[in-house]
């Protein structure tokens, strides 16, 4: 691989807070869509349980609905059964013949019962299953439509920032190669660690920007002078000089526009 070209102090330094720019423009945009995206994610995930409670619930019905039309089947067997032996009954010669069809006609007489307290207790759990089925499908309609605006919200959001977004990761990945990789890295590692990732800030009425502590006149000075990379010994962040960061400002305000 071809060794990168040496290049000044300063214009590392105007590299590095050219690409914090770059990256805090990223992080706006960012911080626009913020949750939404989760939001979405999470609510679709929310809408698909939804939908798949009720398509096991009307399983559950369909499957009781079968077992009524089994036990009224049933019934009828039953019916059909006293009925043949009430006629046997009708032409038995002993007492013994005709106790043991009476039994008969009593077992199918029970077995019809139970058969329809079985059909009322399904009927009640269908009940049931029909009532949570209808209280779901009120949420999933309702949630169904958060999800629709939402869906809409991000939509409008990525549909306005996209571009601005494709070209932001593209130039922000070309600042990055033209560092050298010590310097690359340092600047990702101190980002991951500070406040609204912000590893490169300009000097503010003496003071590291987003600080509070004042840096002595001497190393102002030489920041002032770009000659060697500074670092808050505070926020730990890269120090660059006030007039440096407003003229990159005004050069990266125009690439953004």
């Amino acid at each position: 691989m071809a060794k990168k070209k040496e290049i000044s102090v300063e214009a590392k330094l105007r590299a590095l807070y050219d690409l914090q720019l770059i990256d805090s423009r990223i992080d706006e945009i960012r911080n626009v869509r913020g949750e939404l995206p989760l939001e979405v994610e999470d609510l679709e995930d929310e809408v698909a349980g939804l939908n798949t409670r009720v398509t096991n619930l009307n399983k559950d019905v369909t499957s009781l609905e079968t077992d009524i039309n089994n036990k009224k089947l049933a019934i009828d067997e039953s019916n059909s059964l006293m009925k043949k032996y009430d006629e046997q009954q009708q032409k038995v010669r002993n007492n013994r013949e005709f106790d043991s069809l009476s039994k008969e006609i009593e077992f199918q007489d029970l077995e019809i019962q139970l058969a329809e307290k079985r059909i009322n207790e399904y009927k009640a759990k269908i009940a049931q299953k029909n009532l949570v089925i209808d209280t779901t499908k009120e949420k999933l309609a309702k949630q169904e439509s958060h999800l629709g605006h939402k869906k809409a919200e991000l939509d409008a959001i990525l549909k306005e920032t996209e571009k601005e977004e494709a070209l932001l990761i593209k130039k922000s990945k070309e600042f990055g190669e033209s560092l050298d990789e010590h310097l690359f890295t340092a600047y990702n590692r101190i980002r991951t660690k500070v406040k609204n990732g912000l590893a490169v800030v300009a000097i503010e009425r003496g003071a590291s920007g987003g600080s509070y502590f004042t840096i002595p006149p001497q190393v102002q000075l030489e920041i002032a002078n770009r000659k060697k990379i500074t670092i808050d010994e505070h926020s730990g962040r890269i120090l660059v000089d006030a007039a440096l960061a407003e003229e990159e400002k005004e050069k990266m305000d125009k690439m953004f526009s």
